[in-house]
């Protein structure tokens, strides 16, 4: 990933009902759920989930297929996982298993945890 596509993602994603439509979609796997699914899970009226929506999907994390009247969301799983590499890409100077839960916990440095 980019760094711009970076910053659009997290950007989408620092907004607590994107967060939680876009949190929704990855438990749904690849399936995804239906936009009046969403709506009824998150209690959100369709005009503001349509622009959370848009705003995910913008960002290349979500993306929607028409299924007759409904619109089926999904989370965009490489871009997911592309997030998660450019974040810790240099983890721990490149060497990403020192930075393991389980060696932060048992590490001595003051400043890993």
């Amino acid at each position: 990933m980019d760094t711009e596509s970076v910053v659009s993602a997290l950007g989408a994603l620092a907004q607590k009902n994107r967060l939680a439509i876009y949190r929704l979609l990855v438990q749904a796997g690849p399936q995804g759920k239906v936009a009046g699914a969403l709506a009824e899970a998150l209690h959100l009226p369709a005009a503001t989930q349509s622009f959370h929506l848009r705003t995910l999907a913008q960002a290349g994390l979500i993306h929607g297929v028409q299924e007759g009247r409904f619109v089926r969301y999904s989370a965009d799983f490489n871009a997911m996982h592309g997030l998660i590499d450019y974040l810790s890409e240099n983890c721990c100077g490149s060497n990403p298993a020192a930075c393991s839960p389980s060696m932060i916990a048992n590490s001595n440095c003051k400043d890993c945890s």
